[in-house]
C-alpha cells in the first residue's frame, strides 16, 4: 500500500534550501502539499489591527502562484486551502490516510498550538517538523533553550563562531500527488492586487535581489546607509523573502562569504552578518518565551506605565501626531507596506513614550502593515523598545528632534511624505477644557 506524506508549507516558500520539502519527499510514495489561507488572518484582532493587511497579503499570493508553477515543473501541485489549518489539514490526512505530516517548526505560539491539537486529534500520526527559518537548530547551539543569552551581545558571542550549513539545492523529483486529487480553492481567495508595486513574491524574485544587491559595491557601504529613512538600495532589501521563506538566512550567509572571499571583508559586510544574527536571535527568543512574547509586561514582572487612548492611536496610525517624521514614517507604511529599520524605531518610540499607548497596538498595527512581517522580529523589537524585553536598559526612548536632525535635516523624507502638512494636537478637549481619554487599560 502506498504511504502517503503531507507537507504543510507555512515561511518556507520555496524549493532551494528546503529540509522539510527533501524530508517529506523522502518519506512517503505520495505527497501532498498545502498552504492553508486563514479567513481569520482578514479580520480585525484583539488590538484593531488585521493579522493580514494588503500589502503582504499581495506577496504571499505571488510566491504562492510561483511556487505552485514551480512545483508543477516537479509533477506536483500546491493545494491552497481558504480554511483555518486545524480544519483543513485535519481533511486532508482523512481524506488521504496520510502516514507522515512534515513542516516547518512553528515561528509563533498560536502556530505551534495549532500544531498541537493536530497531534491530539491523530496520535498515531508520525509528525517531523525541520528548522528552515533559522541559521541553526537546537542541536548546534551551545546552550540549551531555556539558557538562552538574556542579551543579544550574550548571544552573538556564543554564536558567530559557529559553523554554518551550506545550504541545500532544489530537488530534482518529488513523489506525486495522490490519484484525483481536489483541486485547490485559487477563487476562494481574498482579491491580492495593491496600489504600489516595491516588491515581487516568489523565490525567482528574492535569488534576482540577492544576486544584485551582491553584484557590486553595495554589500560594502552597508553600515553607512543602513540608518537612511529611504532609499531602494540603503539595506539589502532582502527582509520580505526572508520572513514567507522565499529565501533562507543560510542563502544569504553563503552569498554574503561569497562576496567577502571575492571582493572585500570590512565592517560593513560584518555588520550584514550582525543583523542576521539579530534576526536569529529573535527566532529563538520567540521560541523561548512562546506567549510571552505578546504580552503587556512582555518577558518582564512589571507592565510599563502605558495605557490606550483611540484618539492618540488613531493619529499615529494616520500620521497625524505632533511630529513631523514619525507622520512621515506612518505614512510611508501605509501606503506602500514598508519602513526603515531607523523609521520602525522612530514610530515605536513615538507610541510608547510620547504618546503614552499600549506598545502591543503599535505591534498589531505593524503586522498588519509591513510586507515583511516576522512574528519574532516584529514583537520581539517592540518589546525592547517598549522595555519589555530584551534590552538591558530598560527600553529606547529617541529624541525625535535630533532624530530629525541627524536623518532628515533637509527635511526632504518629511515634504515627500507630507509629514509637516500643518501643526497637529495630540488630543481633543471637551467644552471644558478636559482631554477626552478613556479609563485606563490593563
Amino acid at each position: 500500500m502506498a504511504t502517503t506524506a503531507l507537507y504543510w508549507l507555512t515561511h518556507d516558500l520555496r524549493l532551494c534550501d528546503n529540509p522539510a520539502l527533501r524530508a517529506a519527499a523522502a518519506s512517503a510514495d505520495q505527497m501532498l502539499l498545502v498552504y492553508c489561507v486563514d479567513p481569520s488572518w482578514f479580520q480585525p484582532g484583539q488590538f484593531q489591527s488585521r493579522p493580514m493587511g494588503q500589502h503582504r497579503w499581495r506577496f504571499i499570493y505571488q510566491s504562492l502562484r510561483e511556487l505552485d508553477h514551480q512545483l508543477s515543473a516537479l509533477g506536483q501541485r500546491l493545494l491552497i486551502r481558504f480554511d483555518d489549518p486545524e480544519t483543513t489539514i485535519d481533511q486532508l490526512i482523512r481524506k488521504y490516510r496520510v502516514d507522515t505530516l512534515v513542516r516547518s517548526h512553528a515561528v509563533a505560539s498560536d502556530e505551534q498550538q495549532q500544531l498541537e491539537q493536530i497531534r491530539e486529534r491523530h496520535p498515531r500520526l508520525h509528525i517531523a517538523q525541520f528548522w528552515t527559518h533559522t541559521l541553526f537548530s537546537p542541536d548546534h547551539l551551545p546552550f540549551d533553550l531555556q539558557h538562552l543569552p538574556t542579551t543579544f551581545t550574550q548571544f552573538r558571542k556564543a554564536v558567530e563562531s559557529l559553523h554554518i550549513s551550506t545550504p541545500l539545492a532544489a530537488p530534482g523529483q518529488l513523489p506525486p500527488p495522490p490519484i484525483a486529487v481536489e483541486p485547490s480553492h485559487w477563487n476562494e481567495l481574498p482579491d491580492a492586487t495593491a496600489d504600489i508595486t516595491l516588491f515581487s513574491g516568489g523565490e525567482s524574485a528574492a535569488h534576482a535581489r540577492l544576486e544584485y544587491y551582491f553584484a557590486d559595491q553595495l554589500p560594502a557601504h552597508y553600515k553607512q546607509t543602513r540608518n537612511s529613512l529611504s532609499g531602494g538600495d540603503t539595506s539589502t532589501g532582502l527582509s520580505p523573502w526572508l520572513a514567507h521563506g522565499c529565501l533562507s538566512a543560510r542563502q544569504v550567509i553563503d552569498r554574503l562569504k561569497r562576496y567577502e572571499q571575492e571582493r572585500v571583508r570590512n565592517d560593513s559586510t560584518e555588520w550584514i552578518s550582525f543583523e542576521l544574527l539579530w534576526r536569529e536571535y529573535f527566532q529563538w527568543y520567540a521560541q523561548k518565551f512562546g506567549v510571552g512574547l505578546y504580552r503587556f509586561r512582555g518577558i518582564t514582572s512589571k507592565p510599563p506605565l502605558t495605557s490606550f487612548y483611540p484618539g492618540r492611536f488613531r493619529k499615529w496610525i494616520e500620521g497625524e501626531t505632533p511630529y513631523p517624521i514619525v507622520n512621515a514614517c506612518m505614512k510611508q507604511l501605509a501606503s506602500t507596506g514598508t519602513l526603515s529599520n531607523r523609521g520602525r524605531q522612530l514610530a515605536a518610540s513615538c507610541l510608547v513614550n510620547e504618546l503614552s499607548l499600549d506598545w502591543r497596538y503599535g505591534a498589531s498595527w505593524f503586522q498588519q502593515q509591513l510586507i515583511d512581517y516576522d512574528p519574532a522580529c516584529n514583537w520581539g523589537n517592540w518589546q525592547y523598545i517598549a522595555g519589555v524585553g530584551a534590552d538591558p536598559r530598560g527600553g529606547r526612548h529617541f529624541d525625535l528632534e535630533w532624530q530629525t536632525r541627524q536623518y532628515d535635516p533637509l527635511h526632504q523624507y518629511i515634504q515627500h511624505w507630507a509629514g509637516n502638512s500643518e501643526l497637529k494636537l495630540l488630543d481633543h478637549v471637551d467644552y471644558v477644557d478636559w482631554p477626552i481619554v478613556p479609563e485606563h487599560h490593563d
